[in-house]
């Protein structure tokens, strides 16, 4: 008989139960015992066999009670069998699937040994699933020409440009191979990588110099916060709305250079506001409580004999405004322009001070008195200036004089000792330009006076030498060629001052010969003099004052220098030594080519010894050597 399940169908009964009922059945029919119970005392010591035959279908009659179940034990509950046999197979399938996974993985694993990462993107360049040797050469291949591509750049509302490689910004090979790393063991990345990306930044080589100093260029495109103030319009105030300004964050910037630069794209770059210290109420209050007062009327100062007057405009030109620190606004008064308004109108009330100095009345000098000046003192008298700008009537101060001492009084100068003639040299030979320069510079020299142990300065004394002083063009020699320039002449006055200087004794303290020897001067004893470079000057040694007069007619210039004789001086000249012949320069005919015959240079000394005048005792003997250049041909062709 073929065995079937212990578990029938749903609504039928197991075989085995259906013979059991069946034999029960048969017994009572045939008057046996009832059978015991399962686990009782009487339970036979064998257990029951029943062969399992096929279920029997019985109908009760009509009027026959059903008979009751018979009930049994059975080996074990038939729910927990089938969870057994589940997780037996689920087992089974989950070491299945894990065994084929990982033997994926390690095949995956040794397949893509020595290549990239899956999924790697760097600085948008896909190199994932390369080995590294191609990966390296693409990158190098699309990267590296970034370093020498300009880069726009955004600064507030400017736009720049700068190349990386020229700001120090490279890309670091090694440290971006570090970033890319090696090929991953945890599976759940592998697994992912092939769904996903991964984007590696670049790593930079940065030199430091280079970049500092490419932002320090970059400041340049700053804006600096403009102050609210206060400007005029003619004599109307008008307030200036303050306006922020803006700086390169420079750490930020050299942060987002170095990380962002590769990508090419432009790059707007950090910048923070520049501060403002002046409140916008501020400006306002300035307005009202200060700079409208200020020019509701004229200001006048009353002086001795006169008044000088500023108008609303022309106060307006005097005042400015700047922050006061403290996110106000501080007026301040431009006292130079002030005074350049008012001093012209007081001037015929001032005295200038004057020096005493001498004059010459019968052949024998004698003392012109000094002046005591009576002066404006203009800081003083602009100390009430801001009451006045405040003042809504009565806005007239006062102008404040001072006496103002000569520099040399007349009882000075009378105890000078300026007596007699100390020294006297006269030169001649010219005209023209040159003599109105000649002039000039006598007039501006005659009357100086050189105290005891002072030195005199020509160019100090004559200030610049220029048109406005009246000097006009004339000769000179240029490179041994004759030229013209402005204040030509002077030299041949320098050369006739030294040798007056000279003949009185006085101390030599800085004088320059000519390059090229000029006949009507004596030689290695003249002087030139340039503008602001060559000077002339001498030391007065003596225990008297000096007065120097200067003198000219239309063709000759005279120099005294008189005070108190002591010394007599002796020239002795020598004689012309070491010969040089002069060269020959060609220049085209016009106005610029002035021809010369030239002269050959030489080289010649001169011996100054000076004596006591009262004794005859040589006081001291100085050579002086001087080499002179030829002065060359020039032939205009």
């Amino acid at each position: 008989m073929t065995s079937q399940s212990s578990t029938g169908r749903r609504g039928q009964q197991p075989a085995g139960e259906v013979g059991l009922r069946q034999l029960l059945e048969s017994a009572q029919a045939n008057g046996a015992q009832q059978p015991q119970e399962w686990g009782g005392d009487s339970a036979p010591t064998e257990p029951l066999h029943v062969t399992p035959t096929r279920r029997a279908t019985h109908r009760a009659q009509p009027g026959e009670r059903p008979a009751p179940p018979i009930r049994r034990p059975i080996s074990g509950p038939p729910a927990q069998r089938l969870n057994r046999t589940v997780l037996k197979r689920a087992g089974l399938a989950v070491g299945a699937v894990l065994a084929v996974t990982g033997l994926a993985y390690a095949v995956d694993l040794v397949l893509s040994s020595g290549e990239v990462p899956r999924g790697t993107v760097v600085a948008g360049v896909d190199v994932g699933g390369l080995d590294t040797e191609a990966a390296d050469a693409k990158l190098r291949a699309e990267l590296a020409p970034r370093a020498d591509r300009e880069l726009p750049l955004r600064i507030g509302d400017v736009q720049t440009r700068l190349v990386p490689a020229a700001a120090g910004l490279t890309v670091d090979w090694d440290g971006t191979w570090a970033r890319i790393g090696k090929q991953p063991l945890d599976p759940i990345t592998r697994l992912t990588s092939f769904f996903t990306t991964r984007d590696v930044a670049v790593a930079s080589a940065v030199d430091d110099v280079a970049l500092d100093r490419q932002l320090t260029a970059l400041r340049v495109h700053d804006r600096p916060s403009v102050e609210g103030t206060i400007a005029f319009d003619k004599a109307r105030p008008v307030a200036v709305a303050p306006v922020p300004g803006r700086v390169l964050d420079t750490p930020a910037a050299r942060t987002d250079l170095i990380d962002k630069w590769i990508t090419g794209a432009a790059l707007d770059l950090p910048v923070h506001p520049a501060p403002l210290t002046v409140r916008p109420d501020a400006v306002d209050q300035a307005l009202r409580e200060v700079a409208e007062p200020a020019v509701r009327a004229p200001i006048v100062f009353a002086g001795k004999g006169g008044s000088a007057k500023l108008d609303p405009e022309q106060i307006a030109s005097v005042l400015s405004f700047a922050p006061d620190g403290q996110g106000g606004l501080a007026m301040a008064v431009d006292q130079n322009v002030a005074v350049g308004l008012l001093a012209p109108q007081l001037a015929p009330s001032e005295i200038e001070a004057k020096d005493a100095t001498f004059a010459l009345t019968g052949g024998k000098p004698t003392v012109v008195p000094a002046v005591v000046g009576d002066k404006i003192n203009w800081p003083k008298t602009f100390e009430q200036f801001a009451a006045l700008l405040a003042a809504p009537q009565e806005r007239t101060g006062q102008a404040i004089y001072e006496k103002v001492e000569p520099k040399l009084t007349t009882e000075a100068a009378q105890g000078l000792g300026v007596v007699e003639t100390m020294g006297t040299f006269t030169t001649n030979g010219f005209s023209g330009p040159s003599g109105v320069n000649i002039k000039v510079v006598a007039r501006k020299v005659n009357g100086a006076v050189v105290k005891p142990g002072d030195t005199f300065s020509l160019n100090d004394f004559t200030g610049p030498r220029g048109t406005a002083e009246g000097y006009v063009e004339s000769g000179i020699i240029d490179h041994g060629r004759p030229s013209t320039a402005v204040g030509g002449g002077i030299s041949q006055f320098a050369t006739t001052l030294y040798n007056a200087a000279y003949f009185a004794g006085m101390e030599d303290a800085g004088h320059t010969e000519h390059s090229y020897y000029i006949s009507r001067y004596p030689a290695a004893r003249e002087a030139t003099v340039f503008d602001g470079a060559i000077d002339l000057r001498f030391r007065n040694n003596t225990p008297h004052g000096v007065f120097i007069e200067a003198v000219t007619t239309d063709s000759e210039v005279t120099v005294r220098l008189w005070g108190t004789k002591t010394l007599n001086v002796e020239s002795v000249t020598g004689e012309k030594t070491k010969p040089t012949e002069p060269t020959t320069i060609k220049l085209p005919k016009g106005k610029d080519c002035i021809a010369s015959e030239g002269a050959p240079g030489f080289t010649i000394s001169d011996t100054r010894i000076i004596t006591d005048r009262r004794s005859g005792r040589e006081v001291s003997r100085t050579t002086r050597t001087v080499k002179y250049d030829p002065i060359p041909v020039v032939k205009c062709e």
